[in-house]
């Protein structure tokens, strides 16, 4: 049976949560945990801390902790999530086109019913 990296890449980056986590990350560089759960619009701590732990697991970002007081963690994409965000960027030129498209298209649709 063939291997199905498809497969196993969904697995790695799949649920609601990650690729944005990951694309976050790749837009600001080093980020500390409360300025990456502002900009991840909706996520819970609880759901941020799970997936970074994931995402840490499977070696796509790295958790730096500093034994400060106040402790201060902060995240950065590894050398493998860097290779991620080259789909990304298509991922993002994709959404963009889709979007822009299904608004002509809706833009059409109600200066033709008018």
């Amino acid at each position: 049976m063939e291997e199905c990296y498809v497969r196993y890449a969904m697995g790695v980056i799949g649920g609601k949560w990650k690729l944005l986590i990951v694309w976050t990350i790749s837009q600001n560089g080093v980020i500390r945990f409360n300025d990456l759960q502002r900009k991840v619009d909706g996520i819970s701590s609880l759901m941020l801390s799970k997936n970074l732990k994931e995402l840490e697991q499977e070696l796509l970002i790295i958790r730096h902790q500093y034994n400060e007081i106040p402790p201060r963690v902060e995240y950065e994409l590894s050398e493998l999530g860097q290779k991620l965000i080259i789909a990304l960027n298509f991922l993002n030129e994709w959404g963009c086109e889709v979007y822009t498209y299904k608004n002509r298209l809706s833009i059409k649709k109600s200066t033709t019913s008018i």
